[in-house]
């Protein structure tokens, strides 16, 4: 016991010598942290760096400053945004060494009036509203350079004066006091002056000339050492070092700087003006801590000569290395002050070590005891922490999986579909193909067939519309589809819809009314998703509203919930209560499901309207009716895309009823026996249909990939291409684009023939430089009279490039490849024209083709063949030398390649209708 109580006591001994140790170390007091800002006008020459480095170097004793300094690079709006940036920081000093007087004066009454010391620093402003000014007197500066140069003179010449930039105030100043001071001196002149903007170049682009316009100068007085040197190097330059004597300003010791130049001659004098750096923060922080200060803190100056230039420069090397030795003082110090820091912590830790042993000492009794028990707790709770983790992982990894097989499922359930409508798209197009041909011949069909056919035809277009659903169902169930929407009218797009149902309407007497409550209602929407939704609700409604009932389309905004309602009511059969839950599922057909539904219709219209952020409802009783509304937002959700403006689309997925499918006469202007077309088809069946449709009105080559197609199109040159685009070995794009890119193929039409219908396939297909896309099942007569219409464009295009090179030289600039094609080939005639022996084959060596494509590419875009070209461009290129003064006859034929004078006279008059002496004097005026 008694042990036990001289073990407490000894601890708490050394506790209270521990707090007494700890006390007699606290730290002293320390300075505060002060923000200096300092808005510089530029570091571009040495006095700027020499003031930063007096600066820095001052700093250096304070180590509670934080500074920072923002270079203006001699811009004066660069230097007022630094300034209201530092004011912005509300930092604790603010110090501005001014690039133009004038407009700092107001950043720094601002900063002044918001309670921000304000020291301006070499150069003042046009106000007394700062804190102080640290900088030399300008205005003695230039009074002592008139003085001495009054004195170098005798008081008699002629002096130059160099200014620094206009409406700095160092260079008012000093101007200022150099005439009061040559205004003592009549026998002084001020023979000129040149602004030199502080900057040597400047000097010594204009020096020159003054000299030269005022040879009789003396003496010259540079407002800074760097002009000053420039000067020198002019007077060098023009013979006069001997004569004249310049005088400069700032003194600045190092090689190059003014006192060296006072040592090498280059300058007479320098006017010692120190740049203030350590005399600002000296000043900063006299203000920053509460003490005495100057508000002008004047920097003496000094005329530093030949006579005393070693003495000042002896004394500026001596200050430098004393503060060289401060500098080391400082450094050794800084070095003391952590090894004393360190040292202390050292203590501190040592007694805390000893205090802790101690402690843990009378502890380790007590932790003995419960030391075994603490550890079973913890190797139960590991084993348990383990076997969660474990498990956490394991359901970590059956998540992802999960996740990733859901991923892939989507992707493949997506990919499946889009590949089952692709591949229904072709059998159907070989059925909906010969129909269309078939109800558009002048064919006698008996009324029954054309019903029989009519027939066949709406279900092969409702067949379509199945697969058309079929598949935004999976986009939607995967989430692939998007809204790209379009600012427009949304009356006016219903009432678009609600046309193409008017003529059913009246043939079965239905009143079909549209009440929207305002004219106009603009909307965010996507069209191509509104047309299935509202296409469905009303075919939906016209199949189950029986003759003359009534359907009514309602459009009403709904500001408080900024939606707008569109309703569509019909009086038909109703729904019944048991059907009610279910009608907008998927494949739900009811209890007694109609013959031609699909359970789809609903389902997609529902599923594309949550999909355009608005909801689909209905209301019904069995027996009375229905009435769907669709509600839509009226601002733009964020999750739209943005689209430009389309062309006019026609609604896509109506099933019309006979009466209403148009039935278009095929154009027997179309029957163009010579043009020959190329099919790029891999799938047999639709490629004998197609050259079956075309082969009346095209000479017909096919190729059943895309590799081959491409060889037959740069080898034959075919006047029109239609290619499908999912082709073996190459796509029906890459075929486009390198078609196009080819200057041999490039002016061939082609038409892209596809399944593929969604609109970023049909943007793909015409970005890569395809005419015309038409997507499966198409019409047969509607792909006869696009190929007429690219044909007719064709050889419109035709006519534009002869009219346009029927000039002897073409100007045509090579924006496209047909253009460009033709560039060269002018070019190549036109640089060998006075060669008889030009011929086809030379011309097409040139250009790397074969005679047989150089002929064919030629032909389609001109219309003519090689050898008719070289010649029409020798007789134009003829018709312009024959009216050139001194030409003849002779000459002019040689010049343009013609063998002979005779042969060449034949062929001009066979062309122009006159002789080429004859054209020569019509055209040539007489003189007397």
């Amino acid at each position: 016991m008694n042990t036990l109580l001289l073990s407490k006591l000894w601890c708490r001994l050394l506790a209270l010598a521990l707090l007494a140790g700890l006390a007699g170390c606290a730290p002293e007091p320390q300075e505060p942290v002060y923000r200096i800002g300092f808005s510089q006008c530029t570091t571009g020459d040495a006095w700027r760096r020499a003031m930063l480095a007096g600066m820095e170097k001052e700093l250096s004793l304070h180590p509670n400053v934080q500074f920072q300094m923002l270079d203006a690079h001699s811009d004066t709006d660069l230097q007022q945004r630094h300034v209201q940036e530092f004011i912005r920081q509300r930092v604790d000093l603010l110090i501005i060494s001014p690039n133009q007087s004038g407009p700092l004066t107001t950043l720094a009454e601002s900063a002044y009036n918001q309670g921000i010391p304000v020291i301006i620093l070499d150069r003042r402003t046009s106000s007394r509203l700062y804190t102080a000014y640290v900088g030399g007197n300008n205005l003695e500066v230039g009074r002592t350079a008139g003085r001495y140069a009054a004195q170098l003179l005798r008081g008699h010449g002629h002096v130059l004066e160099i200014l620094g930039r206009p409406g700095s105030s160092p260079a008012i100043d000093r101007h200022q006091g150099f005439t009061q001071a040559l205004a003592a001196y009549p026998g002084l002149a001020l023979a000129g002056q040149l602004t030199g903007d502080w900057r040597p170049a400047s000097v010594l682009a204009q020096l020159p000339a003054v000299l030269r316009q005022h040879p009789e100068t003396d003496l010259i007085f540079a407002h800074n050492d760097p002009m000053g040197q420039a000067a020198h190097q002019v007077v060098q330059q023009l013979g006069l070092a001997g004569r004249i004597r310049i005088i400069g300003v700032d003194g600045l010791p190092g090689p190059g700087n003014g006192l060296q130049l006072v040592e090498d001659g280059a300058l007479t004098a320098t006017l010692l003006y120190s740049p203030g750096g350590e005399e600002a923060i000296r000043t900063a922080l006299r203000i920053l801590r509460h003490e005495p200060y100057a508000k002008d803190n004047i920097l003496v100056t000094m005329v530093v000569d030949s006579a005393n230039v070693g003495a000042v420069r002896s004394q500026t090397e001596r200050l430098a290395a004393q503060q060289q030795d401060i500098r080391r003082q400082q450094q050794r110090w800084v070095m003391q002050q952590r090894r004393y820091a360190s040292q202390k912590m050292l203590v501190y830790l040592l007694l805390a070590s000893l205090l802790g042993a101690v402690l843990l000492g009378a502890l380790a009794w007590r932790s003995s005891r419960l030391n075994q028990r603490i550890r079973r707790v913890l190797e139960g709770q590991n084993a348990e922490i383990s076997a969660q983790r474990n498990q956490i992982s394991q359901l970590a990894e059956q998540a992802r999986q999960a996740a990733e097989e859901v991923r892939r499922s989507s992707e493949a359930k997506l990919r499946f579909f889009t590949n089952f409508s692709h591949e229904l798209r072709t059998p159907l197009t070989l059925i909906l193909g010969p129909i269309e041909d078939l109800l558009t011949s002048p064919a006698n069909l008996s009324t029954a067939q054309r019903q029989d056919l009519g027939l066949v035809r709406r279900n092969t277009q409702r067949l379509l519309q199945l697969v058309n659903q079929l598949l935004d169902f999976r986009k939607i169930d995967v989430g692939k589809m998007a809204v790209r929407a379009t600012e427009g009218d949304l009356v006016g797009f219903v009432r678009e819809i609600m046309d193409v149902f008017e003529k059913t309407a009246r043939r079965r007497g239905i009143t079909f009314r549209f009440l929207p409550a305002e004219p106009v209602i603009f909307l965010w929407f996507d069209g191509d998703i509104l047309d299935k939704v509202f296409f469905n609700l009303l075919s939906n409604a016209f199949k189950y509203t029986p003759d003359g009932g009534h359907i009514t389309v309602c459009i009403q905004p709904e500001a408080d919930a900024k939606t707008v309602r569109i309703s569509v009511e019909d009086d038909g059969r109703g729904i019944a209560d048991a059907d009610q839950a279910h009608i907008l599922e998927w494949f739900y057909q009811g209890s007694q499901p109609s013959a031609n539904s699909s359970g789809l219709g609903l389902a997609l219209a529902e599923g594309l309207t949550r999909l355009h952020q608005g909801t689909l409802s209905f209301r019904s009783r069995l027996g009375h009716g229905s009435t769907f509304e669709v509600r839509l937002p009226l601002e733009k959700p964020a999750a739209f895309l943005d689209v430009a403006p389309g062309p006019a689309r026609l609604p896509s997925a109506a099933i019309l009823p006979d009466d209403e499918l148009a039935d278009p006469t095929p154009d027997a202007a179309l029957s163009r026996t010579d043009a020959t077309a190329l099919v790029i088809e891999d799938n047999e069946e639709v490629r004998n249909f197609l050259v079956q449709k075309l082969q009346a009105y095209f000479q017909v080559s096919t190729a059943a990939d895309g590799s081959a197609g491409l060889r037959l199109a740069s080898d034959t040159i075919p006047d029109v291409i239609v290619c499908d685009v999912n082709l073996p070995e190459l796509s029906g794009l890459e075929v486009a684009t390198i078609l196009k890119g080819d200057w041999r193929t490039s002016h061939i039409p082609l038409v892209l023939l596809t399944a593929q219908n969604a609109p970023e396939q049909q943007v793909a297909g015409v970005q890569a430089g395809a005419d015309l896309y038409l997507t499966k099942p198409f019409n047969p007569t509607f792909l006869l009279e696009s190929l007429r219409t690219l044909l007719r464009n064709r050889d419109q295009q035709r006519e534009h490039f002869r009219r346009q090179l029927s000039g002897a030289t073409p100007t045509v600039a090579p924006l496209r490849v047909d253009q460009k094609f033709l560039a060269d080939l002018a070019a190549i005639i036109e640089g060998r024209l006075d060669q008889p022996s030009l011929n086809v084959d030379d011309i097409a060596h040139s250009l790397g083709v074969s005679r047989t494509q150089l002929y064919r590419k030629v032909k389609a875009l001109l219309g003519t063949g090689v050898t008719e070209y070289i010649q029409s461009v020798r007789l134009t290129k003829a018709r312009q030398l024959l009216l050139q003064e001194g030409s003849t006859v002779a000459d002019v034929a040689y010049q343009t390649g013609f063998s002979s004078p005779s042969y060449f006279s034949t062929a001009f008059k066979g062309k122009y209708q006159v002789s080429p002496s004859e054209f020569k004097a019509v055209h040539t005026p007489l003189r007397t």
